[in-house]
Parts: structure tokens; C-alpha cells; sequence
């Protein structure tokens, strides 16, 4: 399972990350309980999460063009420096007591930008840091299995601090956090990404990426099916603070124990993924997660017992996660080496680009219909995505093998 780990360059990333990622869940928290608890509206709930995550559906092309053409190691080094600078002008903005919804979107939105290049430069980074190319699918779930262990830690920290101490110290928190893995960056010796001779042509990236994505078919269904997830099913988690607050009648931590049980899930699934001998069968995989995330979350919707709901989240953690890393790990080891930061790119676009548009819609249309309503027809969403999924692949499967030529048979006639 821990394989990866042998290589130097990636201990080094894992172990600097994990502490990192931990205060970026506790902000993410923090920042969900803070808008909700200060408007007490929906809306600018799904809207704090459109802003910090609207960014990659714009920028992860450009981000893609760019990190494949430059020095990834240099490119995390700045990229990680403005995340706590951006971390550091939140931090400084709650513990002054300024709660200022405008300040704090637009804070949501700078750190939408970074994470645009930030998360297209992480995944495409592996391939650098891993010593052997057949250990990059494990690299892949334990970076997976890493960042939703701190999906539990995290917000379980952030509960206990938010109950006991306040909304300040999550932040703070997360502005330290960015040390140790400023520190483990600068501590890898990488070999230089050399830069391309060919100036950036951003239109010409594009097509070329988007062909190349077009043309390798199983690819591109499988990023369709993430974006149809990311649009319309995984955005459930946005309603979680509602979930907790006025269904459950909770507080704060209770609110944690919604996310870190979708986190457990999560490193459940991961852990699994960890263990796999081959990057084989990953569209099977994909299929089982997404109907277990399907059928998972309208049992949560339907709910009435938080024992249940918090199970509820869990499988859904294990369906959610199993459906987006068997896409990633696919994307990177079936993917060129010249286009993988163009195919990640789209990757990032369909996972955490539609994600916030997901959200807002999902914010809009709970007004009208409720918000049980709303998270039983992102269920049954995504249980119909999957059957049109295994529709059209079978369908495919099935003119391959009519325009097949048959093999010349001698009649005794």
C-alpha cells in the first residue's frame, strides 16, 4: 500500500501535504459554518463554495497549457506561497472581528484562483516525484487517501475549535499549516522540467487538448459521467450545514461529524484504490462507486435518524471518492506524456470547475422544493448518469465488433 513512499521526492510531498490539507478542511469548515451562522442563507452558502471553486472551470485549460510547459517544482513553491498569503489575509480579517460576508467572498474567490493551478500542478507533479512510473497509481490513491483523511481530521478539529475557542484559530491554523509543506518543497531535489522551445499558443493548446480528449473515447465518457457527478450529485455536501443545523437540529460539530463521516468514507475507498496491483478495470470500478454514491445519498435524504445519515455520508465518501480518483488514475496512466497536464486539466475543469456551478443550482433549487427533495434528485441523477454511461459503452462495444471483418472461411461448396 505504501509503495510510493520508497521514493524520496513523493515522502517528502506526503508527509508536508498532509499537515497542509488538514488546515485547508479546517477553513473550509469554518468558513461554510461562519456564512451560513452570519446570513443564515443558502444561497450565499452555495455561493462562498461557487467562488472558491468556479475558477478551475475557467482557468484549469490555461493552467494545463502553462504547468506543461514550465518547472512544476518552481510552479508549486509560488503557488503554495500565495495560498498562505491568501490564508494568512483571512486569518487576520477574523481575528480583527471583521465579518464582512463581501470581504470573505472575495477572499473565497482569490483562493479559487490559486487552487486553479495549484491542484492541475499537484496531480501533474506526480509523474516527477515518483522513482517508478509503475508505482504512479498508488502515488495517486495514497495523495487521494492523504487528502480525505484530512477530510475527517479536519473538520472534526475545526468542530471541537469552532465549539471551544472560535473561528479564529481555524484560521490561524491553516496560515501555519502552509509551512511545513513550503518546507518539504524546498527540500526535493528534482530534476528541471525543461521549458518547451514552441511560445505559449493558448487557442492552439486547446484544440490540441481537446482532440486528443475527444479522440481517446473511453477518456472522454468518463470525464462526461465526472462532469454530469460534479454538476448535479457530488454539490450535496453543500447542503450539509442545513442537514445538520435544521434537520438534525445540531450545532458546529455536529456539522464535523456530517463531513468527517463523508471523510472516512472517503479514505475507506482510497485505501482500497491503494491496494490495487493495476491501473485495470477502472471504468468498472467507476460504475459501482457512482451507483453506490447514487443509492447512498437518497437513503440520506430520506432520513430521519442521524445514526443513519451519518452512515449515509459515509458510503456516499466511499462511492464519491471511488468515482473521481478511478477517473484520475486512468487519465494518468493512460494519457500521453505530452498532453497528461492537458488531460488533467480537463480532469480538474470537469471535477472542480462544475462542482460550484453544481452548488449554486443545488442552492437555487432547494428554495423551491425543499431540501430532502433536493438531495434525493441528485440520487436518482446519478444513479440515470450511470445507466446512460454503460448505454452508450455497450453500444460502442457493440458496432466495434459489427464492423469488425470477419476472418475468410474455406467452404467445402
Amino acid at each position: 500500500m505504501f509503495k510510493a513512499l520508497k521514493s524520496k521526492n513523493f515522502k517528502l510531498f506526503f508527509y508536508g501535504q498532509s499537515v497542509s490539507v488538514i488546515g485547508t478542511w479546517m477553513q473550509k469548515t469554518a468558513v461554510s459554518w461562519m456564512v451560513y451562522s452570519i446570513t443564515g442563507s443558502v444561497f450565499l452558502l452555495g455561493l462562498a463554495t461557487f467562488l472558491s471553486m468556479i475558477p478551475s472551470l475557467f482557468l484549469a485549460p490555461l493552467a494545463g497549457s502553462i504547468i506543461g510547459r514550465y518547472d512544476r517544482h518552481r510552479a508549486m513553491i509560488v503557488l503554495q506561497s500565495l495560498a498562505m498569503l491568501q490564508a494568512g489575509s483571512l486569518a487576520l480579517l477574523i481575528y480583527l472581528k471583521i465579518y464582512n460576508i463581501n470581504f470573505i467572498l472575495a477572499l473565497s474567490l482569490i483562493q479559487g484562483i490559486i487552487n486553479a493551478f495549484d491542484m492541475t500542478c499537484r496531480q501533474t507533479m506526480m509523474i516527477d516525484i515518483v522513482d517508478k512510473r509503475e508505482d504512479l497509481p498508488n502515488a495517486v490513491a495514497l495523495n487521494s487517501t492523504m487528502n480525505n483523511f484530512a477530510r475527517i481530521a479536519g473538520p472534526a478539529l475545526a468542530g471541537i475549535i469552532l465549539h471551544q475557542y472560535g473561528e479564529d484559530i481555524c484560521f490561524i491554523g491553516n496560515f501555519v499549516s502552509y509551512v511545513p509543506v513550503l518546507i518539504s518543497l524546498l527540500m526535493m531535489k528534482i530534476t528541471p522540467h525543461i521549458k518547451a522551445e514552441n511560445k505559449l499558443n493558448m487557442l492552439d493548446d486547446l484544440v490540441e487538448g481537446l482532440d486528443y480528449v475527444k479522440k481517446e473515447t473511453e477518456m472522454a465518457r468518463m470525464l462526461l459521467m465526472l462532469t454530469c457527478s460534479s454538476l448535479f450529485v457530488i454539490s450535496f455536501n453543500t447542503l450539509m450545514p442545513v442537514f445538520a443545523k435544521d434537520i438534525f437540529s445540531g450545532n458546529a460539530q455536529t456539522f464535523s461529524w456530517f463531513e468527517s463521516a463523508a471523510g472516512i468514507g472517503s479514505v475507506l475507498s482510497a485505501i482500497y484504490l491503494a491496494n490495487l496491483k493495476s491501473a485495470e478495470n477502472m471504468n468498472k470500478l467507476m460504475i459501482a462507486a457512482s451507483l453506490l454514491l447514487g443509492f447512498s445519498i437518497i437513503i440520506l435524504a430520506l432520513s430521519s435518524n442521524l445514526t443513519i445519515a451519518l452512515i449515509c455520508m459515509t458510503l456516499s465518501g466511499v462511492g464519491m471518492m471511488g468515482q473521481t480518483s478511478s477517473i484520475n488514475i486512468y487519465i494518468q496512466t493512460q494519457s500521453t506524456v505530452n498532453m497528461r497536464s492537458r488531460s488533467i486539466s480537463y480532469y480538474m475543469m470537469a471535477y472542480q470547475g462544475m462542482i460550484p456551478v453544481g452548488s449554486l443550482i443545488i442552492g437555487y433549487v432547494s428554495h423551491f422544493i425543499g431540501t430532502r427533495h433536493t438531495v434525493a434528485l441528485q440520487g436518482i441523477i446519478c444513479i440515470i448518469s450511470v445507466i446512460v454511461y454503460v448505454y452508450y459503452k455497450n453500444h460502442k462495444v457493440s458496432e466495434d465488433l459489427e464492423t469488425c471483418p470477419v476472418p475468410y472461411q474455406n467452404s467445402k461448396n
